[in-house]
């Protein structure tokens, strides 16, 4: 009989999430080699494993244990947990093996009017990117330095820049 499962699991019982946890950490390593034997991604292993946990606290009053621990019954659930993970992956796979490909959406559909954008396109990407966050996207400063991990400084300068040179490809737009 396994006496730190049997406490363990009269805790469970109670309603004592603790005494889970204790119960989760000596036997995940466990389960997860488990699952990772029966399934291919590292990922749906994990998942497998936090599914028994679940379902074992779910359903802790109908938990059959075998010599005081319930780690017979966990390594079933990790089991058919992992052939629904493996079932539902290979079905998913099947699904979008299945789905037409989308075409290569090149922006907006139709003629761009202005060149605004064709404009836009031509600047260096650090000034596109600050321009869309600033005045496409209406950001503050301050949040867009953040965000780019630069000083506000260098996006009042980029963004200066940008619009003098978006200002001289409208103007020679307008001329032609």
């Amino acid at each position: 009989m396994d006496e730190p499962d049997a406490t363990d699991w009269a805790r469970v019982c109670a309603g004592d999430p603790a005494a889970l946890g204790a119960l989760f950490d000596r036997h995940e390593a466990r389960l997860f080699r488990h699952a990772r034997r029966l399934l291919t991604a590292r990922e749906d292993a994990k998942d497998a494993v936090t599914i028994a946990f679940f379902e074992l606290w779910r359903k802790r009053a109908t938990v059959r244990l075998v010599d005081g621990s319930p780690l017979p019954w966990l390594l079933n659930t990790v089991a058919h947990s992992a052939r629904n993970l493996e079932r539902s992956s290979r079905r998913y796979r099947t699904l979008i093996a299945r789905a037409p490909r989308p075409q290569a959406d090149e922006g907006p559909h139709g003629p761009d009017e202005s060149g605004v954008l064709a404009a836009l396109r031509r600047l260096p990407a650090r000034e596109q990117s600050v321009v869309v966050l600033t005045i496409l996207e209406g950001y503050p400063e301050r949040d867009v330095a953040q965000t780019l991990g630069i000083p506000v400084g260098t996006v009042k300068s980029r963004l200066s820049r940008a619009r003098g040179k978006l200002r001289d490809e409208m103007t020679a737009l307008e001329a032609s």
